[in-house]
């Protein structure tokens, strides 16, 4: 028996983004269902997320939302919509105020204020926080608590949405279902917002958790949204690289380099980061794009750490202040065989962040009516560098800004289409895990997830080149195509299964877009670095992608100066 049902406004993934976007949709009376292929508040990156979030409060020093539009239009490389910047940066203090109200505690100083500090690529200390490990996963037990209270959300868990339903070039809904039962599930909406987070999944080296695979991306495409700048990923510059360690998140090192002073060094314990970037040795103020360039040049020049990254180096500091830095942390690193005091650990970029994604206006609308998104999935911040701190400010402001703007356009639903679109869908999906086209093996599509991660790891990764590009872009085509084919044994009738082709098929979509952008960006502009094409174009332009008959279109938008 198939489950329908409806609402005023339909939430698509539960991170800070889509949370917020219910939230701020019920406050303005809307009915909402919030849905996730996960559990509700508990997937994605938001869980993930250790640092700050970057507001222009003036508490710890004067600043303006000027200052905080500049830094980041700046950093962006000439990419960022200066109208999208402006209306998120201008609502980040509200949110900061709000999120307490959900009894969100940002650290304060003794006199009483949110502690701020100065983040990469930031001019003002302006990145509140949590605490140095825990702000992400605080905000979303935040929103999780304001959710779950309210009687106009409704949460639906495990479902994987698969196709936006339209008619006439509008959304009127989604259809999907149940990874616990199999059953089909239909949802109408008035309004439809897309929340479902990044995709750097995609790659082999990743900080994404392993539901990230781009869904929100390829559905809105397949509904007529266009896309933006998809060759536009950001490489975190140090995640852990060696040793192996357990129960510490890879990128958690940033903080406590800012915090704390420590030193990045080559394979010959030198400092290298001021012959690339002018950052002077003992202070951390290069861009996320800038020391992922340095430390790949140095490996490239021979001059790597052993596993091929560069050496993080606490060893100058004080014991006293490594553990009050580290606090419990230490000890992890401790009872695993790394003593700070005397060992450095090895640092390599690793994918971290979608910086492109859907085309959306300052009212977080798509390019298709009824149909909103927010958060990591959209173009306009960022450009081709994201500061640190921004992430969690986007999510956020463009949250609250979907969630609002969808109230004030809800009308009439068609509730019967929307229904008889799931029997299709079904029919679709079918087709689609049991191909007649050959017989059934047992292939596992884990096994294509880890070639799809290679294939985008080496061919489009942090450094690119041509003959690598062309490479990855015919790799990658062949296997989407295989992908596809490929049937399920038709005794796995049962949920994982399903959800893994449908995740290999979307991440090698959404790859062949990554490196048919990249292929046509012929220039190094923040984190896209071509080692062909060293310098920026006078001309600046924004890749844009549409999607038809299972096809990417590709074209060049120049940017306003």
């Amino acid at each position: 028996m198939n489950i329908n049902d409806h609402a005023d406004v339909l939430v698509i993934g539960s991170g800070a983004a889509g949370m917020m976007a219910a939230r701020a949709a019920a406050d303005q009376g809307a009915n909402v269902i919030i849905v996730d292929k996960s559990l509700i508040g508990r997937g994605g990156a938001t869980v993930l997320a250790q640092m700050t979030v970057a507001v222009a409060l003036g508490e710890a020093e004067e600043d303006s939302i000027e200052s905080h539009w500049e830094d980041t239009v700046s950093g962006g490389r000439g990419l960022s919509d200066p109208e999208i910047v402006r209306s998120i940066v201008e609502r980040g203090p509200e949110v900061i105020a709000d999120m307490e109200s959900y009894r969100v505690k940002w650290a304060r100083t003794e006199q009483g204020h949110r502690s701020q500090v100065v983040s990469p690529g930031h001019s003002k200390k302006r990145c509140v926080y949590v605490d140095i490990l825990n702000t992400g996963g605080a905000t979303s037990k935040g929103l999780r608590r304001v959710i779950s209270n309210d009687e106009k959300i409704k949460r639906l868990k495990n479902v994987a949405v698969t196709r936006l339903v339209t008619s006439q070039g509008r959304v009127l809904g989604a259809v999907g279902f149940s990874v616990e039962d199999m059953k089909m599930v239909s949802i109408s909406a008035s309004q439809v917002i897309l929340a479902t987070g990044g995709l750097t999944e995609v790659f082999e080296r990743n900080s994404a958790s392993t539901n990230m695979t781009g869904d929100g991306f390829l559905l809105a495409a397949e509904a007529g949204c266009e896309l933006r700048d998809m060759e536009m990923v950001q490489f975190f510059p140090i995640a852990h690289l060696y040793p192996p360690v357990v129960g510490i998140d890879p990128i958690m090192w940033d903080p406590f380099r800012y915090k704390l002073g420590g030193r990045l060094l080559n394979g010959a314990h030198e400092e290298f980061m001021e012959t690339y970037t002018g950052e002077v040795a003992g202070k951390y103020t290069a861009t996320r794009d800038l020391t992922s360039y340095a430390i790949f040049k140095e490996v490239e020049a021979g001059r790597g750490s052993p596993h091929g990254g560069a050496y993080l180096d606490f060893t100058m500091i004080k014991e006293e202040d490594l553990r009050k830095g580290f606090g419990p942390v230490i000890d992890i690193l401790e009872s695993q065989g790394i003593d700070l005091t005397k060992d450095m650990i090895e640092v390599a970029p690793m994918a971290h962040f979608m910086l492109g994604g859907v085309k959306v206006n300052n009212k977080l609308e798509t390019t298709v009516p009824n149909l909103y998104a927010c958060g990591e999935l959209i173009y306009g911040m960022h450009g081709a560098n994201r500061l640190s701190g921004n992430a969690m400010t986007e999510a956020l402001v463009t949250g609250r800004i979907a969630g609002e703007n969808a109230t004030q356009n809800v009308g009439e639903r068609n509730d019967e289409y929307v229904a008889k679109e799931t029997s299709k869908e079904k029919r679709r999906l079918e087709s689609f895990w049991y191909p007649s086209s050959k017989s059934a093996d047992d292939t596992s599509m884990l096994t294509f997830r880890k070639k799809i991660q290679t294939i985008l790891w080496k061919g489009s990764g942090p450094l690119r080149a041509e003959k690598e590009l062309e490479q990855a872009l015919c790799n990658i085509e062949r296997l989407t195509e295989e992908i596809s084919q490929t049937p399920l044994e038709p005794q796995k009738r049962y949920a994982l299964p399903q959800v893994e082709k449908l995740e290999a098929y979307t991440m090698a979509k959404l790859g062949a877009a990554i490196v048919k952008g990249a292929l046509e960006r012929r220039e190094s502009r923040g984190a896209h670095v071509r080692l062909d094409y060293p310098d920026e174009q006078e001309e600046t332009f924004s890749s844009k992608f549409d999607y038809k008959d299972g096809c990417w279109s590709y074209s060049k938008v120049k940017m306003k100066n």
